[in-house]
């Protein structure tokens, strides 16, 4: 991007410094505020092993409002296992398929604590942020997504988000896709039952929030950000030849006027020469 080395005797509008600014860092903010949204929902069992309850709490509530929090289809942290199933949470919590009840489990000494928000999310925005710094590492190479490929990368996570939907339709733990009997048929029943059934780790389910999830961040990344990166560079284009211009213009005006004041007295000269001849 071209310096601003020829503007500098025009003022620069603090809002055009910013913008300036911006255009060039611009993926450095993205990535830092996207790591703060990323690791937060971390944070909250962190506080609630430690007995910072409040903040902890206050974290489960802010990102309540971005995901459903299922404990059986959350990470937790400092327990006996990184996953449990609905019948484990059942017995832990209350044994309900209720959505509004079995949300507000957040953990316990013993399970440990929940990731603020569920599986699905963390392998999306985790997704999303990890490439997002890859992709600045490698943005010179220009290498773009193009749109078929990015709607491949994120028809796996349209697939089993919808199905997943219309199997809670008939209650959580009850759906096609909590048995996913389907599923064994068609692989003959090769795996363990624990792979089929539940949302654990090590679940089928559990592996295709997982893979989808990567492939929506890398799709999203691969596809989006070159056009953002396109743009943010044009924006700052713009400011720049704008100053430039306005450079430009002053010194044409100071040269024309200095122009003007040459032509004026080299004529009041030929006046005097004049008179004194006669």
């Amino acid at each position: 991007m071209p310096s601003l080395v020829e503007t500098q005797t025009i003022h620069i509008k603090k809002t055009d410094q910013f913008a300036l600014w911006l255009s060039r860092h611009w993926l450095a903010v993205v990535n830092v505020f996207l790591g703060i949204f990323v690791i937060l929902p971390f944070l909250a069992p962190v506080f609630m092993s430690i007995g910072w309850t409040i903040l902890g709490k206050a974290i489960y509530w802010v990102y309540s409002f971005l995901c459903h929090q299922l404990p059986e289809r959350s990470y937790f942290l400092f327990g006996s296992k990184i996953s449990y199933t609905l019948p484990e949470i059942q017995s832990a919590w209350q044994n309900t398929d209720n959505i509004a009840f079995l949300r507000q489990f957040a953990g316990n000494s013993q399970m440990g604590w929940k990731v603020g928000w569920s599986d699905r999310m963390v392998s999306m925005y985790t997704s999303l942020w990890g490439f997002g710094i890859l992709w600045g590492v490698f943005r010179k190479k220009n290498l773009q997504l193009p749109w078929w490929g990015a709607f491949l990368m994120l028809l796996p996570m349209a697939i089993d988000g919808t199905t997943h939907l219309i199997s809670d339709f008939a209650g959580i733990g009850q759906g096609f896709r909590d048995s996913n009997i389907w599923l064994a048929t068609l692989t003959n029943d090769i795996f363990a039952t624990t792979f089929y059934t539940g949302d654990a780790w090590g679940s089928f389910n559990a592996w295709m929030r997982l893979i989808s999830g990567v492939l929506f961040g890398l799709g999203i990344i691969w596809f989006g950000l070159p056009f953002l990166d396109e743009a943010f560079t044009n924006s700052g284009q713009v400011i720049i030849d704008k100053y430039q211009y306005r450079t430009w213009l002053r010194a044409e005006k100071t040269r024309l006027l200095n122009l003007t004041l040459i032509a004026g007295t080299g004529q009041g000269s030929n006046i005097s020469d004049r008179k004194e001849t006669k």
